[in-house]
């Protein structure tokens, strides 16, 4: 028994320290990102590299956003961002909902036909789309950008819900329908709310997928007045490559708010994944 107790422990430390060197292999390019962003000029390339800047200059916060519009920048991302998470959660749980708590015939064709678009990359089906909103008058506009989320574009989302609707009982709908309760009331007023876990997992990947996007908005966007953060970002890299400190200082700023979300919501962020990945 004790040597079975000391081989378990042995392991769990094994396992730990492997997460722990892997977490501080992830941790250093962002360190090395927010330190940089505190340099002058002449210290950013010095070998060996200096990770306590002396002096600390927060000076190049301001100064970086002397160069670009990062509230007019910030305001467009997180338009797109709120219309997408709010699109993505209503469309994908409705055709979920359709899919797994309802009983039609070829369900289960559809639903394989939907996971398939998983595989698709973006780029097979970028031209035809653009083609698409090119002839719908969209181009330069946002309306490529956040209305497919309202037409439940998000195969992956779908499988997502699909999972985590499977688990909840059969019985809780059957009961609302014998209450004389339709199939929208049973979505909105019972499974809706009880997949809260699998709803905010789906809102959060949608919010950081759309944070982060830069290929899209390069795409359909032409006017610098409705670039997002990561073109701004992009614009002001290309103009002052030279100022690696000053893009340190803006990609801090995109960056930092996102492991702020995450570093809050972690828990509830693993308990949807844990729930979505159950048999049903």
């Amino acid at each position: 028994m004790r040597s079975k107790r000391k081989s378990q422990i042995i392991r769990a430390g094994v396992v730990y320290i492997f997460l722990a060197v892997g977490a501080v292999t992830f941790l250093i390019p962002l360190a090395w990102m927010f330190v940089t962003s505190l340099k002058i000029p002449t210290q950013i390339f010095t070998f060996p590299p200096i990770w306590i800047p002396n002096p600390v200059r927060w000076e190049n916060y301001p100064e970086a956003l002397m160069f670009i519009p990062f509230a007019k920048y910030l305001f467009n991302t997180l338009y797109l961002c709120i219309m997408n998470v709010v699109g993505t959660i209503l469309s994908c749980s409705l055709v979920a909902y359709g899919l797994s708590r309802i009983r039609w015939p070829g369900r289960n064709i559809v639903f394989i036909a939907i996971i398939s678009i998983i595989i698709l990359p973006y780029q097979v089906i970028m031209i035809p789309l653009y083609i698409i909103y090119q002839h719908v008058g969209w181009l330069g506009t946002y309306k490529p950008l956040w209305v497919p989320a309202f037409l439940a574009a998000r195969a992956f989302y779908i499988f997502l819900l699909h999972q985590f609707f499977m688990n909840i009982p059969h019985s809780i709908s059957d009961a609302a329908k014998i209450d004389g309760c339709s199939e929208f009331s049973i979505y909105w007023r019972i499974v809706f709310p009880l997949s809260k876990a699998a709803l905010f997992t789906v809102g959060l990947l949608q919010f950081l997928e759309i944070w982060n996007d830069f290929l899209r908005p390069l795409i359909y966007i032409s006017e610098d007045s409705m670039f997002t953060l990561s073109l701004g970002l992009s614009g002001f890299q290309g103009a002052h490559h030279t100022a690696v400190n000053l893009l340190m200082a803006v990609s801090s700023m995109m960056t930092i708010p996102i492991i702020v979300i995450f570093f809050f919501t972690q828990r509830t962020f693993v308990e949807g994944i844990t729930l979505t990945g159950l048999k049903g």
